[in-house]
């Protein structure tokens, strides 16, 4: 069997293995901070079962592993039609159009990838006259501050439309991604990716509002809650988390902890993060922090349910709190003024 049969035949995961142990354990450990949990649990796995590494094999994933950063590194310069450019001077058409379908595949490549390095104001400029769909599609795909930034800019009577647009927005064909790129930009080609590209969603306009002003999120969902109701509830639940609540001031989280229910809090830290749990003891009374750490370790196995009604509940008193203006939620856009 040929090295390139040998190479067809392992799993990704199998070649990741390989690549790392060819690399070295230093280079490894450093590779392994940028992996989540799973991600190591399964590349480990993979290791421990591999017993001997052949050396044409190795050389062969390496050798892959380096055309495929090449492409991103071209792709991050200039978008996937400079990237097949360069890569078929160097490697002719047929291998480079190889390791592009790989990596958009793979990788997912995410369409208007030119579109998220540019300026929001020359954004905006472009597409402020666009159909409303269009620009939601396009403001999906920015990054939240971006979006959020144009968002706001656009004029009151669109904003709430466009919200709507991205939240119930579905899958969008790449014929339509790719006609709307071009305009944007002439030399992105179209996605390789053949599947339909999931965008949008409720998830999506969260984002968006949570890079946007005070201001301009209370207009968009009180339009949204006539328009919407149900969608304007959805929207409101997901914005602000439980676990959001170590981006409050000292003086703030304080005041959220007066106008909750004890057991409330109890329930919500009991399977909280440690950073959230430290930053509410300490501005907590030391009595008051003693009471609640007894009580959590006390307290058997809870429902998740029940967690999650608790949180609700104390999101709800921080969402109330924000509104009558006696804390701040930091957000994107515009400067929080406190007096």
């Amino acid at each position: 069997m040929s090295k390139k049969e040998k190479e067809k035949e392992l799993t990704g995961k199998q070649k990741a293995a390989l690549l790392l142990i060819s690399l070295g354990p230093e280079v490894s450990a450093s590779i392994y901070k940028h992996l989540n949990e799973e991600e190591i649990e399964r590349l480990t796995l993979e290791i421990s079962g591999v017993k001997k590494v052949e050396p044409e094999i190795k050389e062969g994933i390496i050798e892959e592993f380096h055309h495929i950063a090449l492409a991103q590194d071209y792709i991050s310069q200039g978008g996937i039609g400079y990237a097949r450019t360069v890569l078929e001077k160097a490697l002719g058409s047929e291998h480079a159009q190889a390791i592009i379908n790989r990596l958009t595949s793979s990788l997912q490549v995410r369409p208007f990838d030119f579109a998220r390095r540019a300026e929001p104001t020359q954004l905006f400029n472009f597409i402020q006259n666009e159909h409303p769909q269009t620009i939601a599609l396009i403001l999906s795909y920015l990054e939240p501050q971006q979006a959020g930034i144009i968002l706001s800019s656009l004029p009151q009577e669109v904003q709430a439309d466009i919200a709507r647009r991205i939240a119930t927005m579905d899958s969008t064909s790449p014929e339509v991604i790719s006609e709307i790129e071009s305009v944007l930009e002439r030399k992105l080609s179209s996605t390789v990716t053949q599947d339909f590209t999931e965008t949008g969603g409720v998830d999506a306009v969260v984002e968006v509002l949570n890079g946007v002003d005070r201001t301009t999120e209370k207009t968009i969902l009180d339009a949204l809650e006539i328009q919407d109701p149900e969608l304007a509830e959805e929207i409101k639940k997901r914005m602000f988390v439980f676990e959001d609540i170590v981006t409050l001031d000292n003086r703030s989280i304080q005041r959220v902890i007066r106008d909750c229910e004890n057991e409330d809090l109890i329930l919500s830290m009991k399977v909280s993060s440690e950073e959230v749990k430290d930053i509410i003891f300490r501005n907590m009374s030391t009595r008051m922090a003693e009471t609640f750490k007894e009580e959590m370790e006390v307290m058997g196995p809870v429902r998740l349910r029940d967690v999650e009604e608790a949180q609700s509940r104390i999101v709800s008193v921080i969402r109330r709190l924000e509104d009558a203006g006696e804390i701040i939620i930091a957000r994107g856009g515009g400067h929080d003024i406190i007096v």
